[in-house]
Order: structure tokens, then C-alpha cells, then sequence
């Protein structure tokens, strides 16, 4: 089957989903584009623009971005942005994440991250986002994420992707049922969101589910058209390390990318 839209296909052997060894380092670094909408991999030099963007999203951003308990709100200077950068691309440089800049008629709009990728039996992984609110309300983030998707199923090889959204973002929620997730329960409890642990429901989608690819259902299964976003989406891009703190990849408080 040929992959879908925006999709570079696998090579070097690798097999997808139904194949047999993947290689961790398969489909990265990739850019997607559909039409204005492009997802290209994170930049060191990103982090004046990222520091910009987030900063005059403060307000738009604090109700759905995971924190740290032991870490303060707020960071106003670049360098964590750029320590934050160098640890994501170091796990995309392991295979374990792929994290996006989002751009919109080729401006900056936004970060996109398939991160807590886990190889092996599992081929599963996360999905987070936000987006600026000045460009909310135009179907870009589900045209990222349904890019994304398609990539980590039919360029990387994964099986089986999730999306945490807390019960209160019905926006966001929209979002990804309108690309087929199901709804898996709540988590409780499950990320340290503005100041407090809060609960979760967990969508998931697997890649027998969209057999023609996320893009395919979302130009031809959404008759009523994109939905406004909201702040950030389900859960943060961020990575393990974001410009907050986090004391690394295994800390319990820190949100997968």
C-alpha cells in the first residue's frame, strides 16, 4: 500500500506495521507539509522565536501546560529554551522522540512532539502540542497531527499512538475525536497542570484503524470542518526537560513530549 499524503515511506528494510525490525533512527529527521500547513524538526537557533511565541501565549498556554511542583511557573530567559531544544533532539537523535516546529504560510506557529516513543512489542508513543492563539481557529493542529501520525505509522513503523487531554479542553477533545482517537478512560491524577496533579482521558488510535491514513479522514471524514484549538492541546511539546525544569527524562512530574 503506498503511504498516505505528506508521508515519506520507509526504507532501508524497515517493515512498518507489519514488518519485523524497525530501525529507531528510520523516518527522522523529516519534513511534512500539507498545503500552508509544514511540520520541520526543532532547531537550536528555534529557541529566540519559541521563547517570543510562548511568552506572549502565557495566558493562552497556563491551563492546559504541564508544570513541576518543585520548579517555578515562569522562565524569561533563553537559555532554557535552548537547554530544553538540546535534550529533545538528543532523545530524536536516539530514536525516542520527533519534535516539531509547526509553521503556517511559513511563519512559526507552534511546537508538535511524537514523544515517550517505546520500541520492542509496544511501538507505541505520545502526541502533544500547542499552538499560538493568534492562529488558532484555522485546522492546523489537526492537520499536524494527523501529518504526524501518518508519518510515526507509515514512515517510522509505529503502532499505536495516544493523546492525554484533560476533561475540561472539549476544544481539543473535538479535535481528536473528529481524527478518530477513542476515548480510553480517565487517568487520574495524571500530569501537573497550573499549579495542581490533574486528571486525564487518554485517546488513543493504532494504525489498523486508518488504513488510508489520519490526512485521508480528516479532508473526507469531517464534514463540518476544523474546530477552533485551544492553548496547548493535549499535554505539552515540550520534552522531559522544558524550559520549567524537570530533573530528566524519568522524572514522574515532567510530561511526555
Amino acid at each position: 500500500m503506498p503511504a498516505p499524503s505528506g508521508v515519506v515511506p520507509m526504507d532501508h528494510g524497515a517493515r512498518g506495521v507489519e514488518g519485523t525490525v524497525v530501525n529507531r533512527r528510520q523516518g527522522w529527521p523529516v519534513t511534512l507539509r500539507e498545503r500552508e500547513v509544514v511540520l520541520r524538526p526543532l532547531r537550536l537557533r528555534d529557541a529566540s522565536v519559541l521563547r517570543e511565541v510562548r511568552a506572549r501565549n502565557e495566558e493562552w498556554l497556563r491551563p492546559w501546560e504541564p508544570t513541576y511542583p518543585e520548579m517555578p511557573v515562569n522562565t524569561n530567559g533563553l537559555a532554557p529554551y535552548v537547554a530544553m531544544l538540546q535534550s529533545i533532539r538528543r532523545e530524536a537523535r536516539q530514536g525516542l522522540s520527533m519534535p516539531w516546529a509547526v509553521l503556517f504560510e511559513g511563519r512559526f506557529v507552534g511546537q508538535l512532539t511524537v514523544g515517550a516513543i517505546t520500541w520492542g512489542s509496544a511501538r507505541s508513543a505520545q502526541v502533544g502540542y500547542w499552538i499560538d492563539s493568534a492562529f488558532a481557529g484555522h485546522g492546523i493542529t489537526p492537520t499536524a497531527v494527523a501529518l504526524a501520525v501518518d508519518h510515526s505509522f507509515f514512515g517510522v513503523g509505529l503502532h499505536r499512538i495516544e493523546a492525554s487531554i484533560r476533561p475540561e479542553n472539549r476544544a481539543s477533545r473535538r479535535v481528536v475525536t473528529k481524527l478518530g482517537f477513542r476515548d480510553e478512560g480517565v487517568r487520574r491524577r495524571q500530569l501537573h497542570i497550573d499549579g495542581a496533579w490533574r486528571d486525564h482521558i487518554c485517546y488513543a488510535i493504532t494504525a489498523e484503524e486508518v488504513p488510508q491514513g489520519m490526512m485521508h479522514r480528516w479532508r473526507h471524514g469531517t464534514p463540518s470542518g476544523p474546530s477552533i484549538e485551544p492553548g496547548s492541546g493535549p499535554g505539552s511539546a515540550l520534552g522531559p526537560q522544558g524550559p520549567n525544569g524537570g530533573q530528566g527524562p524519568r522524572d514522574p512530574a515532567s510530561p511526555h513530549p
